[in-house]
């Protein structure tokens, strides 16, 4: 078997066997399995065993047994279990004896909804008149009154379901009359901002169907995950039963962390985790395995396609085409057209793509057919999604392997020396709260809109006196008025069409390519990213085609592109500030005064930096005129205390204290520049309006303190903005506090179900009229805040202790990506430093 094969030759090769920190492997299981129910109807029996099914898993029959007697059920099991059968059971059989039952299936993407659509077709007979149809936002306008009238079965989204369907719930009368039954697949999915608007939205179709005469059942579908049951009963706030006893068959499963191998043993820098995984994805196609290669970011996934030479197929290229292309390998990512990623996955099953580099927009079930490999290149940010990316590879009984290539993150390089945190440690819990201020209120002015309310209303778990209370907020807003004791929307707007259930821009931008004088539509990019990924002379990528970025039209949400052969890509520069608005909670820690509250952040993307392929050789930066953007949330942060600050500065472990270049410091720099002819010696620039800077070629902070060593004039050299930020970023000295902020920022979402981009890190290094004293902060991207920050203020010592573990195992001279962030090539990184104010506070 190729799978065989390649396992043997990597373990023969030594380039790839010493990399190997962890080799686990489940043994192949049998399936066990139950007779088909005696009560399953004959004409659904007779399907079943047309479609080559003669048995049901134990879980799938425990799930016709929990929702034939009326149960609302959650399956979590693993992927490619046969879940969707289990919950197709009881719905199709219900439908087949009730002509009048109706039945809503969510899908968390428009793909997946795609996907379950095929799988009804087949195995539902036309002469069974159960008419099945997905309607959203693709679905044709001249479709969705026929939908309307006659689906059985309809496939939705909860975008589609929140602005489509609720809102318009009159032209759905004979639907929600009859609704029987609600699925709600991948519902691990639901967690987070997007769980919290899901939950609500749930909220709005139980009281629609109430109103309509209806109290439908739920069956939930999710991912394996730390409180599947929990997750349910929040989102739909009724009792479930939970069926986790997986009973599908499996063959053998190998699971392996490779860890990069260390190239500088002082600096502690590891191959690249990007080139590595390119390296074991060529072993994998010359082995001829079907493969999916999972990347953290879209960026990541168009490099990855760019170095193994994947992409469009050479038909559809565009001119200006720079790689050599192959057919078998292709991108999957969001931003593609629908149409793109349907070919894509209908050659993962028929066999002709041989590998995909996919975001975790395949982490969903959407059928691809059995791969015999999954390899992550970086650690997705959570184990239940880590589980569920390696579940792409194998089906039935094949044997798979998955491969997780540890980065340079220090989360990842904490897997990689930990690994019995990651096979041993249960998944995450998903975190969800329908109760968050902003989301309600969003909600309840959509639920007002599709249905008034009375004084004695409830909705959800929120009690008639604490929704009167929110309900007069909104009158008081004129947003609503009472009326005979009802309250009534009264607004022009439309209140759902200005929510985003994502909490991302409500718009998206559409990318706008010309070429010969045709503008093609190449994709779309989030409100929230746009500025950082589209923004003016920005390298955008795309299926491995390079573009230049010439102009971001904020207004009308357009950015415009012109094919381009670049040999460099470019990463943006970023500032943030921070003010605190409240604190909800403070408490004296050892050193340390920890809170959690209310803060506004603003950032702005002030410029971008341009790198070479292959080498990331840093070639320069250019400065951007972008509106900042203000971001009201809720975080954590510490403050070391006057102590502690005293007990540093005494040990020589404080580098934060800004510079003091000495009295004379005005005359040296002028004799300096003068020397040098007012001329950058680096490019040669001339000064013009803005005057030069000066730069110690040995860092000023090296010398202690010594005026005269640190301002000899050999040791001053004057530079260009442009040149002295590159150079300074070769001798950057990480101050303690900079590397506890970064190691903590990447170690948190161990603790947490989010990605690392779901927090922000800041640091006030001097003492503030923000924070007073020294500060780290730690803080949710989100507005309004969705937990993450309480959760870590509760865990502060905890935290604290596993980053000194981290930091102390970590075996670089004076830290390295994976600890504290590096310094320059010839600075210093402040380990030292870090690990002093941790002993301090952990």
């Amino acid at each position: 078997m190729p799978i065989n094969d390649l396992l043997n030759f990597w373990k023969s090769d030594d380039a790839t066997a010493a990399n190997f920190f962890a080799w686990r492997t489940l043994p192949p299981r049998a399936a066990q399995t139950r007779l088909i129910p005696s009560d399953v109807p004959d004409t659904l029996s007779s399907a079943l065993i047309s479609a080559g099914i003669h048995s049901l898993y134990a879980h799938q029959y425990d799930a016709w047994t929990h929702a034939r007697a009326g149960e609302n059920i959650i399956l979590s099991t693993g992927t490619a279990s046969g879940k969707t059968l289990a919950y197709n059971l009881p719905i199709l059989a219900s439908l087949l004896e009730d002509a009048n039952a109706r039945a809503l299936y969510l899908f968390p993407t428009k793909a997946l909804a795609q996907d379950q659509l095929s799988n009804l077709t087949t195995l539902i007979p036309d002469s069974w008149n159960l008419t099945h149809a997905i309607y959203d936002g693709d679905t044709p306008q001249a479709n969705r009154s026929i939908i309307r009238k006659n689906a059985r079965i309809v496939l939705s989204n909860p975008d589609m379901l929140h602005t489509g369907i609720l809102p318009h719930h009159t032209n759905w009368l004979e639907f929600f009359a009859n609704l029987r039954f609600v699925v709600i697949d991948e519902a691990h999915t639901y967690r987070g901002v997007f769980g919290s608007h899901v939950a609500n939205i749930i909220r709005r179709l139980k009281r629609v169907a109430k109103f309509h005469g209806t109290n439908p059942q739920f069956i939930l579908a999710s991912a394996t995950i730390g409180n599947p049951k929990e997750l349910a009963e929040t989102l739909i706030e009724q009792p479930v039963q939970l069926i986790d006893n997986d009973g599908s068959a499996r063959g053998a499963r190998h699971f392996i962390i490779y860890n990069p191998p260390v190239v500088d043993q002082a600096l502690g820098l590891r191959k690249s985790s990007l080139m590595e995984g390119v390296r074991l994805a060529q072993d994998l196609l010359n082995h001829d395995v079907q493969s999916v290669v999972f990347a953290r970011s879209r960026r990541s996934v168009e490099m990855l396609l760019t170095y193994l030479g994947g992409g469009k197929k050479k038909e559809e290229s565009f001119d200006n085409e720079v790689f050599p292309l192959s057919s078998f390998v292709r991108g999957y990512r969001s931003g593609y057209l629908p149409s793109q990623r349907r070919e894509i996955e209908k050659g993962l099953r028929d066999g002709s793509v041989k590998m995909v580099v996919a975001t975790n927009a395949l982490e969903l079930g959407i059928d691809i057919g059995g791969l015999g490999a999954a390899l992550l290149v970086g650690y997705p940010g959570s184990i239940s999604s880590a589980r569920q990316q390696a579940g792409r590879a194998g089906r039935g009984l094949n044997a798979a392997v998955s491969v997780m290539v540890a980065s340079a993150n220090p989360l990842d390089q904490f897997l990689a020396h930990h690994p019995e945190y990651f096979f041993e440690r249960s998944p995450e819990q998903a975190l969800v709260n329908p109760n968050h201020l902003l989301i309600l209120l969003e909600h309840l002015r959509c639920a007002i809109f599709e249905l008034p309310f009375t004084r004695s209303d409830t909705f959800g778990s929120i009690d008639a006196n604490t929704l009167e209370e929110f309900l007069n907020f909104l009158t008081s807003n004129n947003e609503a008025h009472l009326s005979q004791e009802k309250y009534f929307w009264m607004a022009d707007s439309y209140p759902a069409a200005n929510i985003s259930l994502r909490s991302a821009s409500p718009q998206s931008f559409v990318l706008h390519v010309t070429i010969d004088d045709q503008t093609q539509i190449i994709g779309t990019v989030d409100g929230e990213s746009a500025v950082w990924m589209v923004h003016p002379g920005a390298i955008y990528l795309h299926e491995a085609q390079s573009f230049l970025v010439e102009n971001l039209d904020l207004e009308n949400h357009i950015a415009q592109l012109k094919p381009f052969a670049s040999d460099y890509y470019t990463e943006p520069l970023r500032s943030t500030t921070i003010e605190v608005l409240g604190v909800s909670d403070e408490t004296i820690e050892r050193n340390a005064n920890k809170f959690w509250g209310e803060l506004k952040a603003t950032t702005q993307v002030t410029g971008f930096m341009k790198r070479r392929w292959m080498t990331q050789e840093f070639l320069g930066q250019e400065t951007l005129d972008l509106p900042p953007s203000d971001l009201q949330t809720t975080g954590y942060w510490f403050s070391l205390s006057e102590k502690a600050l005293s007990h540093l500065r005494d040990t020589g472990a404080w580098s934060n204290d800004p510079n003091h270049y000495g009295a004379d410091w005005g005359r040296i720099r002028d004799k300096v520049r003068a020397r040098d002819q007012y001329q950058c010696q680096v490019c040669g620039a001339i000064e013009s309006t803005r005057q030069h800077d000066v730069h110690h070629k040995t860092p000023f902070r090296s010398f202690n303190g010594d005026l005269t060593r640190a301002n000899r004039l050999e040791n001053l050299s004057t530079l260009c903005s442009s040149c002295h930020k590159k150079v300074e970023q070769n001798v950057r000295m990480r101050s303690g506090l900079a590397g506890l902020a970064y190691v903590l920022g990447n170690l948190a979402p161990l603790f947490l179900m989010c990605d690392p981009s779901d927090l922000g890190t800041h640091i006030e290094p001097i003492e503030s009229k923000t924070f007073g004293l020294p500060t780290v902060v730690l803080y949710d991207l989100v507005p309004a805040g969705i937990g993450f920050s309480q959760k870590l203020f509760e865990m502060h010592n905890e935290l604290m202790a596993r980053a000194f573990e981290l930091i102390s195992q970590c075996g670089c001279a004076d830290g390295c990506p994976s600890c504290v962030g590096p310094g320059g090539e010839n600075g210093s990184g402040g380990k030292n430093e870090t690990l002093e104010i941790l002993k301090l506070v952990k």
